[in-house]
């Protein structure tokens, strides 16, 4: 590629963080062709995928951007409560003081939310709805290739092939999914050599579900559940959210000890009851719980976004524990920086170069302390939970690092 030639882009996964980059790429670099493949059809309604996802300020912002946010599709997130059950060498100082509890709110840090609770294909339809009429509008530099399963990428001098049935050259390829292709991204399919990973089994599984509150007893208060606050409970198990949801109810990701499940042989009533006892206090008080899909939870990191011409972002890049639910928007942003640096110049060695060391501290300071949470529950050193829970108070209590907590929460490192 020189200056006098555009940019050939191909972009692997049509899902959030891929269809993202690809219509930040066709707005941003407005001579580049930009190729979209994936596997599912043309035609497959996504609308409808129930999944629930956790978006930060940050993707909000990018979504709105793009034009394929759509508030009345989301739940404002305008406080996140943080806390843990009191382990036995806190109980005294618990019963005293109250439980170790965090509270961050958005109108502490004065944005308008935190984030947001949506469903992935709240997220995708619309992203995927904006990219087709822009390609319908430039047909001759925008392609989708829906129902094309890439199968090999290999680099080549100055680009990269993406073999989707026929072999194509790029001068550049974006792997932005999961699943099977996450392993050709991470080696097996890249150049015929394996790429070696970060890997590690937290031995824990993830229960993901919907639960719904009781109603307010007669003449008390009323309560609209979790509506605006997600909340986030540590239990001497692992860690168990209830995300905020449109309709009152809320969704929750439930981690346990997979070796000592308190969670598989419950009914659902009396998963009911468990989960009463292990959330905060001031939580509201659960009714129901859905059934629930179990999940094993690992950690699984490149080392590096960049193999010559092949660059991996989102769950191809990095696949960590739900403990903070950050891995998306974590993709979100590798996706809008790769896009404003190609912006930027026209070397695309120079770029991938300059996006490695770019991108590097946000990103391992998530994975760093994501990994460090999730392998906190597996320790049996006498006093961990107590360290964890002292150090939530002490958050609580210095403003100005909650503060930071919240804006790298929210933005990532900048």
């Amino acid at each position: 590629m020189n200056e006098s030639t555009p940019l050939r882009l191909a972009v692997v996964g049509a899902g959030p963080v891929g269809l993202a980059l690809a219509l930040h790429a066709a707005n941003a670099l407005p001579d580049a062709e930009i190729a979209l493949f994936d596997s599912r059809p043309a035609n497959k309604d996504v609308s409808g995928d129930p999944r629930t996802l956790a978006l930060s300020l940050g993707s909000v912002q990018l979504l709105e951007r793009l034009g394929a946010w759509r508030p009345e599709s989301a739940q404002p997130i305008d406080e996140v409560h943080v806390s843990q059950y009191a382990p036995s060498l806190l109980a005294a100082f618990a019963s005293r003081f109250g439980e170790p509890e965090l509270t961050i709110r958005a109108a502490d840090e004065g944005v308008p939310m935190l984030g947001a609770v949506l469903s992935y294909g709240a997220i995708v339809a619309p992203l995927q709805r904006v990219w087709l009429e822009t390609e319908r509008r430039e047909p001759k530099r925008l392609v989708s290739r829906f129902g094309a399963s890439v199968v090999a990428l290999k680099n080549v001098a100055g680009g990269v092939e993406v073999d989707a049935g026929i072999a194509e050259r790029f001068d550049l390829a974006v792997v932005a999914e999961g699943g099977v292709l996450a392993s050709a991204a991470n080696g097996e399919l890249v150049a015929g050599e394996r790429r070696p990973a970060l890997h590690h089994d937290y031995r824990q599984t993830a229960w993901v579900g919907t639960v719904t509150f009781e109603a307010p007893a007669a003449g008390a208060p009323s309560s609209s559940g979790t509506k605006g606050i997600a909340y986030e409970r540590f239990t001497r198990h692992g860690p168990a959210a209830l995300l905020p949801l449109q309709d009152g109810r809320a969704g929750l990701v439930w981690c346990v000890d997979s070796a000592d499940d308190p969670v598989r042989e419950l009914v659902a009533a009396q998963r009911v009851t468990v989960l009463n006892t292990i959330f905060h206090p001031s939580t509201p008080r659960l009714a129901s719980v859905s059934p629930l899909k179990d999940f094993p939870l690992g950690l699984s990191v490149e080392r590096t976004l960049t193999d010559g011409r092949i660059v991996r972002i989102g769950n191809a890049a990095q696949t960590l524990h739900p403990v903070a639910g950050q891995g998306l928007n974590l993709g979100m942003r590798d996706a809008f920086e790769l896009v404003r640096s190609l912006a930027w110049r026209r070397d695309v060695d120079a770029v991938l170069r300059r996006l490695e060391w770019q991108r590097a501290p946000d990103r391992w300071a998530m994975i760093a302390a994501t990994d460090f949470l999730a392998r906190s529950f597996t320790w049996r050193l006498p006093g961990a939970g107590a360290a964890r829970g002292l150090g939530i108070a002490a958050l609580q209590a210095l403003g100005p690092l909650k503060s930071a907590i919240a804006r790298q929460m929210m933005y990532g490192s900048r």
